[in-house]
């Protein structure tokens, strides 16, 4: 059995007498370097720190002996070692005590209901990912940078009004929690042990996005095609789109948005549209993974749920790879402008069927005195199902 005992900041006094009954008898315990110094001299069991990476010292535990402890910070559940230890070994085999987590430590300080609050952990993922529109979260740190790092991207990206509380030590002697903004916070020293608490301004939790929220070169899926493009292709959460001929990468980046967990890899051969594809990315704290031209780009990217191309068609064998790649119940959409474009997809519906639609926009615009409608192009789209 795999005992993992939840430990604060206040270290052995913060835990229920159960938890420390388990780590008084305990013959080996595990745990970080941070948490195992937490341990008082009533804990005389052989003390192990994690290895860097920590990953295979975890999937090699030696189960045929006496029980193995883990000691770990606050609830192992709330991002923790806990559901690693789970999928690796089954619930059966691990006994999760857990500790007042940093995030309901964090939120009752903030005033917060914990419900109404957003989770993000930074501890593995990149900074951007903590980049959103509006809302609260509490954001687990990696370390003492982490603060830095996220203040200067949310002013980079338009949050810099955003109110930003860094939380350091939390429920321990040395608890502190400094008040500003991501545009006031600047450089500061910050303990390794914080979370961010954050409340994103302006709030603009729109969809879809206007096309204005988008870095492009005008190679862009405009706001109300981009609407029936994302009806089409049905995210659902956790799954990947494959967004070829990304242009600005708009769909991937509504796609992302769309469910938690929805990840995108767009495939862009312009060298330029992928670093605007990059920004606009790390603007909405999504994970998009760029690529160059498909369907050459297509090896080594993760498997698809959806693929949408937007760009691209007529290129010899695109289409056929990205049939090819579509796993079975999978989903393509393919918008089309062009006359010769379309052409390939009216081919591709007289042999695999599937659903097609042809949408024209209007735009209101002065005539004289007066308002008249210019027409944008019509798109074509197919829709199917593998």
């Amino acid at each position: 059995m795999i005992v993992v005992v939840g430990i604060g900041a206040d270290g052995m006094a913060g835990l229920g007498e159960k938890s420390r009954d388990e780590l008084r008898t305990a013959t080996v315990v595990y745990g970080a370097e941070r948490q195992l110094k937490l341990l008082d001299d009533t804990v005389t069991a052989e003390r192990r720190q994690w290895p860097s990476p920590m990953l295979p010292a975890v999937q090699a535990l030696p189960l045929d002996g006496p029980d193995i402890h883990i000691v770990a910070s606050g609830d192992p559940l709330m991002h923790g070692i806990g559901n690693t230890l789970i999928r690796r070994y089954g619930a059966e085999k691990v006994k999760v005590l857990p500790h007042i987590s940093a995030v309901t430590l964090a939120c009752a300080r903030m005033g917060w209901n914990v419900h109404e609050t957003e989770v993000i952990s930074l501890v593995t993922a990149p900074p951007h990912t903590a980049v959103r529109r509006g809302g609260q979260a509490i954001v687990l740190s990696q370390n003492g940078t982490t603060p830095n790092a996220l203040s200067e991207l949310l002013t980079a990206h338009g949050r810099g009004d955003s109110e930003f509380s860094v939380l350091e030590q939390l429920g321990g002697p040395g608890e502190r929690r400094r008040d500003g903004t991501a545009r006031q916070w600047g450089n500061k020293d910050v303990d390794d042990l914080n979370v961010i608490a954050v409340r994103y301004l302006p709030d603009e939790r729109i969809t879809p996005l206007p096309d204005d929220a988008f870095v492009h070169d005008g190679q862009i899926t405009k706001h109300g095609i981009r609407a029936v493009t994302l009806a089409a292709l049905r995210p659902r959460p956790g799954e990947r789109l494959w967004d070829v001929g990304a242009g600005s990468g708009s769909i991937a980046v509504e796609w992302c948005r769309s469910w938690p967990g929805c990840t995108a890899v767009a495939f862009e051969q312009d060298e330029k549209r992928r670093t605007n594809i990059e920004f606009n990315a790390a603007a909405f704290g999504v994970t998009v993974d760029v690529r160059g031209a498909a369907p050459d780009a297509f090896d080594g990217a993760q498997p698809p749920d959806a693929i949408f191309i937007g760009g691209g068609l007529t290129h010899p064998g695109l289409l056929d790879a990205c049939l090819e790649r579509l796993p079975k119940g999978g989903r393509l959409v393919a918008n089309t402008v062009t006359t010769e474009s379309e052409a390939v997809v009216l081919q591709a519906h007289s042999k695999l069927k599937g659903e097609l639609r042809r949408f024209q926009l209007y735009q209101g615009e002065a005539l004289g005195a007066f308002t008249g409608w210019r027409p944008q192009y019509p798109v074509t789209q197919w829709t199917v199902t593998k």
